[in-house]
């Protein structure tokens, strides 16, 4: 069995996409068969789990029975990803201080990953600094999701390293975006991003979805995770994954022809 990882998606503000990322994380995952589970704090009835009703379950992370529900049962599968909802980042974070979950991830008994879902806002920015205060163990990645034609400051090098370059450990993600009607297109068909491109429904029969706009899904998708790739994302569950699947090469082959599939 290999060591549990957790992953957690979120950010203290709203509106930066944090569960867009997520499921691309769960399609990613999937196409590496990766055993997944996913928790979707967006309670009581959430986002995340109405495109991945299977893996999903739908949680109050304030809640210790919840909690519980999530932090006893990481050895449940080799990846937990908790689409946190939006400004219970450091509420979440603290919470696993005060239950020992860091002092297990510095032991080494767990792999911690943080996905830190970024908007192009001082405010948003300026949560980095208290976040950094819990990941010293962690994974850290910085995501810059591009959900409109932001530069994130890249204008003003003072400005932009005075965020970004702070922190040596965290690893930077852009998330390029998605042309609108495409995205508006899931949205409608309510499947995962994977599942639209394979032109697929949501109990697996065939479906009617635009060509076009699945070309735009599939070439998406795959500079997403082009990027996870840079960032060697697939090293932090590689054992995972070749237990399953025959090795991280074998899976990286069944990404590319999932993605390609019309």
């Amino acid at each position: 069995m290999a060591k549990p990882t957790v992953v957690v998606v979120g950010a203290d503000k709203g509106g930066v996409g944090k569960t867009t990322v997520a499921r691309t994380l769960l399609d990613y995952f999937t196409a590496h068969h990766v055993p997944t589970r996913a928790f979707d704090s967006e309670s009581p009835k959430g986002t995340l789990k109405r495109f991945h009703p299977d893996l999903t379950d739908v949680v109050d992370v304030t809640s210790v029975s919840d909690q519980m529900r999530i932090f006893d049962t990481v050895s449940d599968a080799n990846v937990t990803v908790i689409d946190v909802r939006a400004g219970l980042l450091s509420p979440t974070l603290h919470a696993l201080r005060d239950i020992g979950f860091l002092d297990s991830v510095k032991k080494g008994q767990l792999t911690f990953v943080v996905f830190h879902i970024l908007g192009p806002s001082l405010a948003s920015l300026n949560e980095i600094e208290e976040t950094s205060a819990f990941t010293g163990d962690a994974r850290y990645f910085l995501v810059k999701n591009f959900i409109n034609n932001t530069s994130f400051f890249e204008w003003d090098q003072a400005t932009y390293s005075s965020y970004f370059k702070k922190h040596k450990d965290a690893v930077e993600i852009a998330i390029p975006k998605l042309n609108e009607m495409a995205f508006e297109q899931v949205e409608l068909a309510s499947v995962p991003f994977l599942t639209f491109v394979a032109n697929k429904g949501a109990k697996g029969e065939a479906a009617n979805y635009s060509f076009v706009l699945r070309g735009y899904v599939r070439h998406w998708l795959s500079n997403v995770w082009a990027e996870y790739d840079r960032v060697k994302l697939n090293d932090i569950f590689a054992g995972a994954a070749a237990a399953v699947a025959g090795g991280a090469s074998a899976a990286s082959g069944a990404r590319v022809s999932v993605v390609s599939r019309s």
